[in-house]
């Protein structure tokens, strides 16, 4: 294994060598009293994902000595390589100590990466999730909230908007399950039995984001307005100064710039005008401690955990949340609101009372006051009866608020609900958005569906049925009928549809057919950013409710069989493709071209085995060649990806194929022939293992103006027999100016925001006359070996310090690895071994900031060993070590004199 050089925070490094000469793990029992007590803790996919609150996290280790940590899913081993050719888990342990730097400006230590493997970028939370594996990661990043006891929570957008990454989505819906499972002893109870951890009860639960508008500079705090009223949106301004001088958003871009492997290194400077810096906003999804709404102070989120409450408030610690008996409520009827007090665990609460917070015209039934003291570390809780009046809007949240008043302080907090119709139509959801929506509302927070607008795709010029979801939230069987209210340009079978004998609680649909005229715009040139908004009005004997959403036009075309005379050599013959040509100049992420900066024409056509396409480029500079061994990530540098979703109904690219073709290469040798591979799909890797008999033909014009490619694509190599009359399709253009591997504007003919990775935006196409071959779906093939924490030095080295096991795992007892008679000796470092049980031993040579030398040795329970850890160079100040046994795990450090 050749070392690279490892480095850390210079704080962590300095206390490196400070360790103790007794390099035994932590005691198991209780939290380790040498384990790392945090305050914030930010879950997230990859490295860099935490790069947008670093402002944020270095204000407050600044200046409330607030200590923040990251919990980092993958080490981004899937990504692109702006700078080398390592990918896989080198690239990983490069991203890693990328990482580690980045956040180390902002005054951030302490890194936990869980060794799942960076598969490729999807929109799929779901997908994510069986891949990583639920129950193993929840458990991991809930090891580590006990373990380092953080008081704040943050993550990202759990929900499936368009263009978030799937993993972010996964990693934050893990990050809101792991908020409460810390804290209930019932969760994970070989933690507490075997482990000795001790369950914990963070304080506050955030996302990063706020949907909504604020104008920028100081007053970005308080400017902000949320789309949804009931949102509790906190800000912190990047233009405060930090005591270098720099201001945070200068901080914040120079730690991005160590995101070199992700062509990071060249962005832009921060705003240097106050009016001009903006505010990291942040998204209260829980507390369980009072906060102040209004508070748009950068300390708002730390007060009351972090942070005492502000003068009068109720002393830190203390505890006060609402919970409800059910999220959605109709006019007239009743929630049961239960109001929870916990004391501090040093003072009780006295003469506490409770007052309901409650929308205008709202009534509640239920005694405030407590009847005597909450005693330090107890809990008490009241019911109050909450009556909606009968004559509500509908569709709208509320908040229900409450406030406790002490002797000691007084505090509020808040708890949002929904007003809905008796009876409720809404659009069918997504795949993926059902299953986001199931997650929240089954998870307890039900308010995050509002994250979502609901929208489906139909043809240009085609027809899809369009099912309305209905559900009686009243308590009495309805009937009614179900308007639908489209844009100019559509049409449906019927304007108004009617559903009868609705039980209580009883869920039916009405499904309307909707033609799109071919007339109108299609993808993100249609509508408003190509969402053409549709109302839903659905009456009941209890009243009308209107609700809405979106529909959007994918772009279609019917793709002919391919001229006699065809070929694959990079011309388009007269004949051979009789089809229409395909626009793909439209933008759909990054800058605007010119058609003469970029832009491009494509066609298709079918022969009795496959897939003919053909795309005419026209750029004017030629970005990074690449050299033959780095064939991947082609969305880097200029280049075409030729998308095929065989059924037209995948819901993530698993059951896709997707090829990126590179129209030059670095390789005069041979030419500077193309290269192509498979990324993201079915089946991920080199072309000539993953797609055989795929041929591939460029023409890049001299002096360069563009280029031609030519595909033919076997239809034997796609996951699946392709259905003549729906077959999903597109082709994206990559257009890098730029010499760091860094694509400027993404262009394609179904265009969307993120539309690589969704598949139901992708155009489609019809085969008239062909005939598909019996073919079995093929399985996906996903990559599996994800860059380890004991391969990693400096993942060992924190851990030695913070008392966390490498990769989260459970920890080993201190007598389970002895490590004696350590000294430098010619060639190396000696040491001896020895372990109570079987297990294997990670070794390092280390200088305090670089790994030297490495070993890896294999261990009995009871039989030493004495090894040399090889040191070509350099002189070793400690000796790392990693050992892991049975899926445990603990890392040590010994100096050398």
């Amino acid at each position: 294994m050749r070392i690279k050089a490892f480095l850390l925070p210079t704080a962590l490094a300095l206390a490196l060598s400070g360790v103790p000469a007794a390099a035994l793990a932590s005691p198991a029992g209780g939290p380790a009293a040498d384990t790392v007590d945090l305050d914030v803790l930010f879950v997230s996919a990859h490295p860099d994902d935490e790069a947008g609150s670093l402002a944020t996290l270095g204000q407050w280790k600044e200046n409330h000595r607030a200590k923040a940590g990251v919990v980092t899913i993958t080490r981004g081993e899937g990504g692109g390589n702006a700078v080398g050719l390592e990918e896989g888990p080198p690239l990983g342990i490069i991203r890693e100590r990328e990482e580690r730097t980045a956040i180390g400006k902002a005054g951030v230590e302490n890194l936990y990466n869980l060794d799942r493997v960076d598969f490729w970028y999807t929109a799929s939370a779901p997908l994510s999730e069986q891949i990583w594996g639920h129950d193993d990661t929840l458990a991991q990043i809930v090891r580590v909230i006990r373990q380092t006891r953080p008081e704040i929570i943050m993550t990202m957008n759990p929900s499936p908007t368009p263009g978030n990454h799937g993993n972010h989505q996964q990693a934050a819906r893990f990050a809101a399950e792991a908020f409460q499972a810390a804290a209930d002893p019932a969760a994970f109870p070989e933690q507490i039995s075997k482990e000795k951890l001790k369950p914990f009860r963070a304080a506050k639960f955030l996302r990063s984001g706020g949907t909504g508008t604020s104008a920028a500079g100081p007053q970005c705090a308080t400017s902000f307005v949320p789309t949804v009223p009931t949102d509790q949106v906190f800000g912190v301004w990047e233009g405060t100064r930090s005591s270098t001088g720099k201001t945070w958003a200068e901080i914040e871009v120079d730690a991005r710039r160590e995101y070199v492997t992700q062509g990071w290194a060249g962005t832009a400077a921060a705003p240097t005008d106050p009016a001009n810096m903006r505010c990291d906003f942040y998204t209260l999804i829980d507390s369980r401690v009072p906060y102040d709404p209004a508070d748009t102070s950068p300390e708002a989120i730390l007060r009351g955990s972090v942070l005492p409450n502000a003068a009068g408030g109720l002393p830190k610690g203390t505890e006060l949340y609402l919970t409800t008996d059910r999220f959605d409520l109709a006019p007239g009827e009743t929630v049961e609101v239960t109001a929870h007090v916990r004391a501090p665990r040093d003072r009780a609460l006295a003469a506490p009372r409770i007052d309901l917070r409650l929308p205008q015209g709202w009534t509640a039934k239920g005694a405030g006051t407590l009847n005597s003291a909450v005693p330090a570390g107890k809990e008490r809780t009241r019911k109050f009866t909450v009556t909606v009046p009968a004559n509500s809007d509908t569709n709208q949240q509320q908040l229900i608020g409450a406030t406790l008043t002490t002797r000691q302080g007084v505090g509020r907090t808040d708890r949002a609900v929904r007003v809905v119709a008796d009876v409720r139509g809404t659009l069918e959801p997504l795949e993926e958005v059902g299953v986001f929506r199931q997650w929240a509302g089954e998870g307890g927070y039900p308010q995050l569906d509002t994250l979502i607008k609901p929208v489906l795709t139909v043809g240009s010029g085609q027809s899809r049925s369009v099912r309305i979801d209905l559900r009686n939230h009243g308590k009495a069987a309805q009937s009614g009928t179900v308007t639908l209210g489209l844009p100019a340009g559509f049409t449906a079978d019927a304007t108004t549809k009617s559903y009868a004998d609705l039980a209580p609680d009883a869920t039916g649909a009405v499904t309307f057919t909707v033609t799109a005229d071919a007339s109108l715009p299609t993808a993100n040139e249609g509508g408003t950013g190509g969402d053409y908004g549709i109302t839903i009005t659905t009456t009941s004997a209890a009243g009308s409710t209107v609700e809405t959403g979106a529909l959007e036009i994918v772009p279609t075309t019917e793709v002919p069989q391919a001229g006699h005379d065809h070929a694959v050599d990079g011309v388009a013959s007269p004949g051979e493709y009789p089809g229409a040509e395909l626009d793909l100049s439209r933008i759909w992420e990054g800058q605007a071209t010119t058609p003469q900066d970029a832009s491009a024409k494509g066609r298709i056509a079918w022969t009795a085995d496959a897939l003919k396409v053909y795309v005419q480029v026209t750029d004017d500079v030629l970005g990074t060649k690449v050299v033959p061994q780095d064939c991947k990530r082609q969305r880097r540098t200029d280049s075409v990806e030729i998308i095929v979703d065989p059924k037209g109904n995948s819901a993530d690219t698993s059951t896709v194929f997707k090829a990126g073709i590179f129209p030059i290469t670095d390789d005069p040798a041979n030419g500077n022939p193309p290269c192509w591979q498979r990324d993201a799909d079915n089946r991920q890797g080199p072309g000539a293992t993953t797609a055989p008999g795929m041929t591939v033909v460029s023409k890049v014009t001299s002096p360069y103006t563009g280029y031609t490619i030519e595909a033919s694509i076997p239809f034997a190599v796609l996951p699946d027999a392709v259905d003549p009359a729906r077959m999903g399709f597109n082709v994206l253009v990559y257009d890098s100016d730029t010499q760091d591997l860094s694509s400027q504007s993404r262009l394609g003919w179904s265009t969307f925001t993120g539309v690589r990775a969704d598949p139901y935006r992708y155009g489609l196409a019809t085969l008239p006359g062909y005939t598909p071959a019996q073919q079995q779906p093929s399985t996906p093939v996903f990559p599996d070996t994800s860059a380890r924490s004991v391969h990693s030095p400096q993942t060992i080295a924190q851990s030695a310090v913070d008392g966390v096991a490498p990769a989260a795992v459970a920890k080993l007892p201190e007598k389970a690895l002895r490590l004696t008679d350590q000294r430098r000796v010619a060639g190396g470092v000696l040491v001896t071994l020895r372990a109570d049980r079987a297990g294997t031993a990670y070794l390092y040579a280390w200088d305090g900031t670089n790994a030297l030398g490495d070993k890896t040795v294999e261990l009995t329970a009871g039989r030493p060993v004495t090894v040399v850890v090889p040191v070509a160079s350099g002189r070793s100040k400690a000796l790392l070590a990693a050992f892991e046994s049975n899926g445990s795990a603990l890392a040590s450090q010994l100096p050398l004199s």
